[in-house]
């Protein structure tokens, strides 16, 4: 396949930084986003939404409502259409593989094949092949009833982190300090998470990411990124919730080797392909404590891409289709943070279509659920003060011009 310009399809949940990065490398682009982001319409040359945006209108709940299959069936129409030449995925589909394997039927995923998503998301084998690599992580343990998870707790100590086995954007996932917090938790997770819930030992640290582009043969690893989890001021109710990321982290020179190993292991190991995330936790004595690999296109990737002068989309195709790693990138110019903005209450989405570093923008005048994504601020400092501080005061104004439905 000829990596010049290429049709490619981008699914998933978080694609108006990806469609940039396909129209700037060159390529036809076409989208099937869940959300049904308006700014989304005007970057790609074809467009198809799960949930349909309109003024007045239901823009839907993902934590309720999201059906993967959806995305399937609005690939399908489009490629009647239009032949597609590969598929490029985001979030929110690296736990559904039956949904990767429908959507690889489609047109080929470029990237990682729906197998290798399936055993690198396969929580216990996963931890177990790190075990074989050296590779440090939380001990964690998946169970399927309340009284294997206490006896797990009590082995790990409190607090324990407990997770649903699928699901993205750290939804579900609880801290929890004692057994009537964990029967508690326990209870309400067994309810939907699929396959058991996963009981993790709690390590103390600063919560990180690794954006890396990988063949089999190895990986280099662009940043080291910080992770917002649970920010309230961006009304994000959920504690292990993402709200964003600041790029980059700055880290030791023996953090970042042992980031480009870990790297390297891992994708040799379990054969990555393309752009992939890696979350960790970096430990006060400054280990870096695998959490788990996101095998496509993080929301890192604007951040990455303007602190480094890259274009991701170009380095995962090279990756993909010739199997070359990107050369030395230099250092990261400023400090570069997305912030997550999520509605603190039912109201109409504002006009955000004029706002410069604003992504992710709803149909003006539809309602937003209180909880639901309202829009990403993009903002650039010298240090990370002055780069979150951009990004909060910006947020702030959003929040301000926002009405109830109806008002």
């Amino acid at each position: 396949m000829n990596s010049d310009s290429l049709n490619l399809l981008l699914v998933g949940v978080d694609l108006v930084g990806l469609a940039i990065s396909g129209k700037q490398a060159g390529h036809r682009i076409s989208a099937v986003d869940y959300f049904g982001d308006h700014d989304l319409k005007g970057i790609c040359d074809r467009y198809g939404s799960v949930v349909r945006q309109r003024g007045g209108g239901c823009s839907g709940e993902a934590g309720v409502e999201f059906v993967a299959s959806d995305f399937v069936r609005v690939a399908e129409s489009m490629a009647e259409k239009e032949e597609i030449h590969g598929i490029l995925l985001s979030s929110g589909l690296e736990d559904e593989v039956d949904v990767l394997i429908g959507l690889d039927e489609v047109a080929p995923i470029l990237g990682n094949s729906p197998e290798v998503v399936r055993t690198v998301r396969d929580r216990e084998a996963f931890f177990k092949e790190l075990d074989r690599l050296y590779v440090s992580h939380p001990h964690t343990e998946l169970v399927s009833d309340l009284g294997e998870a206490k006896e797990r707790a009590r082995d790990f100590g409190y607090p324990v982190v407990l997770k649903p086995t699928t699901g993205f954007a750290g939804s579900g996932v609880r801290l929890v300090d004692d057994p009537h917090a964990l029967e508690e938790e326990f209870t309400r997770l067994a309810k939907w998470s699929r396959k058991g819930v996963i009981v993790q030992e709690h390590v103390e640290g600063v919560d990180a990411s690794l954006s890396i582009v990988s063949t089999p043969e190895g990986a280099r690893v662009l940043t080291v990124n910080e992770q917002l989890l649970g920010k309230t001021g961006l009304h994000q109710a959920e504690p292990f919730g993402y709200c964003g990321n600041v790029v980059p982290l700055d880290v030791a020179g023996s953090v970042h080797a042992c980031c480009e190993e870990i790297s390297s292991r891992i994708s040799r190991r379990f054969s990555l392909s393309g752009s992939n995330g890696i979350d960790l936790v970096i430990s006060e004595d400054g280990v870096p404590h695998v959490i788990e690999v996101n095998p496509r296109f993080q929301g890192t990737l604007e951040c990455v891409e303007r602190a480094l002068g890259v274009n991701l989309v170009q380095l995962h195709l090279q990756a993909c289709l010739k199997g070359e790693l990107p050369g030395e990138t230099g250092e990261p110019e400023g400090y570069w943070s997305r912030l997550i903005l999520y509605a603190p209450r039912g109201a109409a989405a504002p006009d955000l279509t004029g706002w410069a570093g604003v992504r992710d923008i709803p149909v003006p005048g539809s309602p937003v659920g209180e909880g639901e994504p309202l829009c990403s601020v993009i903002s650039r400092g010298e240090s990370r003060e002055a780069s979150l501080g951009e990004g909060m005061k910006k947020a702030g104004s959003i929040y301000a011009s926002i009405s109830r439905p109806g008002h």
